[in-house]
């Protein structure tokens, strides 16, 4: 398995520190609002490379934090009239919310910053007692120019960051380019008692000290969002290697930004989509399928069109997963010859496993593997609709396939390690006798010439990823995209 590392700026064959174990740490939330399209697509992604690590046999300690004490917490709480806490319990909730509908697991643990405030002030003493952070007024910031190194993550010099680095009001830091670690408490504000007084975390030592007390020093995967590696990233280097002396992540994960028509989604633009709205608007399964459809460190352009493409994709997966199981069942055993025999689909499902493991082992490509997917999908629809010889086992493998690679993928909810469908789900929420009775009522219509109701069923059906053609002899249907 190779992975691209931010760090180092290249592939680097996997090697964790322990082996047959796997540290993860990826930055969660600021819980102040709903989660935005540009958060899920980091949680769906860490989430799929959490879920192939399990795939490859490794145990995985996969810790993502909560930002629970920040300002953008304390405004949002000021502005509707709540205590900061509360606010950010209230998001804390509603994240699992969007989150489980994208079928993202939990975390092994989901630390908060507020719950490690011993920690984080531990840390802040042991930077300060090697010479790299200062205390100025209840404040406490760290020495930029005292750490060597820093800006290796982000590929950035002293020189040119000195350029656009400025003192707010209020601050005492010594240099521009110092960053907190600790902050004074304001009026109104969430405070805890520490050696400099009363006063709140920074933003960027939280995740430093959580990550050390879960996965200790040198621990294999640090992730988060591109917008992270600058200044977030590069700062809880800098803390982490500087209270130690040891190196902090071994590999650095970043996603790349979602784009709206092209353009960065921001809120200064008025184009950030909240999941829960479109959770409303399409089928989860969907927007997971959207999300990992392009490599994850390049830009996604999200728009309503590419939606409903994985609208129509998804029905097409669901189509031939319900056929299937109903071929498994018994109930379409009578369609065509069954038994052993030798047939494409057998022929080449150790390639398609193979293929879709080297799509993953070659820096997580989640869009070759959902074109290895969607291959499968083509196999498995080819031996049901066709004259050649239906072997029980050999669909039973391919069943087994597709949950093998739902289990990476996570586009469908699981039950037992399998992938979990309304009874009877064809096409999304049709069933078999429903298109039956579908049919029924469109070649009625042809006998009355209603053109228009016929035509009207047809589309219908298309959108839904079934097609129908007329012969002489009847209406046959097939998977749309063969």
């Amino acid at each position: 398995m190779e992975i691209f590392n931010t760090l180092t700026g290249r592939k680097e064959r996997f090697c964790p520190r322990d082996p047959g174990r796997v540290g993860m740490y990826v930055c969660g939330p600021t819980t102040y609002n709903f989660i935005h399209l540009g958060n899920a697509r980091a949680l769906v992604v860490f989430d799929t490379i959490r879920r192939y690590f399990l795939h490859k046999g490794y145990r995985v300690l996969f810790i993502q934090n909560f930002t629970d004490v920040d300002d953008k917490i304390i405004n949002r709480a000021r502005e509707e009239g709540m205590d900061p806490h509360t606010l950010a319990a209230k998001y804390v909730d509603e994240y699992f919310v969007d989150a489980d509908a994208l079928n993202v697991r939990r975390a092994d643990v989901h630390p908060k910053v507020s719950d490690h405030i011993p920690e984080i002030i531990a840390l802040i003493e042991a930077i300060i007692g090697r010479g790299l952070a200062y205390e100025a007024g209840g404040d406490v910031y760290f020495a930029v120019r005292k750490f060597d190194g820093y800006g290796r993550l982000s590929r950035r010099s002293l020189d040119d960051l000195q350029a656009g680095a400025r003192v707010e009001v209020g601050e005492q830091k010594k240099d521009p380019l110092d960053f907190a670690l600790w902050k004074a408490a304001k009026p109104g504000e969430p405070w805890w008692e520490s050696p400099w007084g009363r006063g709140r975390p920074g933003w960027h030592i939280e995740c430093s000290a959580m990550a050390a007390k879960h996965l200790g020093t040198n621990f294999d995967v640090h992730g988060g969002g591109a917008d992270l590696i600058f200044p977030h990233h590069e700062n809880e280097i800098a803390q982490s290697e500087g209270a130690t002396g040891m190196p902090f992540a071994r590999y650095w994960i970043h996603n790349g930004f979602i784009t709206i028509r092209e353009e960065k989604m921001s809120k200064s633009l008025g184009n950030v989509f909240l999941v829960r709205e479109l959770t409303r608007l399409y089928p989860p399964e969907a927007l997971r399928l959207f999300l990992l459809s392009n490599h994850y460190r390049n830009p996604l352009d999200y728009d309503p069109e590419a939606m409903e493409a994985a609208v129509r994709a998804v029905n097409r997966l669901k189509t031939c997963l319900g056929l299937l199981r109903e071929f498994l069942s018994g109930e379409r055993s009578a369609a065509g010859e069954t038994g052993r025999g030798e047939n494409r689909l057998e022929a080449v499902l150790d390639e398609l496993q193979g293929r879709f493991e080297a799509a993953m082992d070659d820096d997580f490509n989640t869009a070759l593997a959902q074109a290895v997917l969607f291959d499968l999908t083509s196999e498995v629809n080819t031996c049901l609709h066709q004259n050649e010889r239906r072997d029980r086992e050999t669909l039973e493998k391919a069943r087994d396939l597709f949950d093998a690679f739902n289990r990476v993928l996570g586009i469908f909810p699981e039950k037992n390690g399998r992938i979990a469908l309304e009874a009877g789900a064809l096409g999304g929420d049709l069933s078999q006798g429903l298109l039956e009775l579908l049919i029924a009522l469109r070649r009625d219509a042809r006998r009355n010439k209603d053109f228009a109701t016929a035509d009207r069923i047809r589309d219908g059906l298309r959108e839904l990823g079934i097609t129908l053609e007329d012969t002489p002899q009847d209406v046959r249907w097939k998977i749309s995209g063969r």
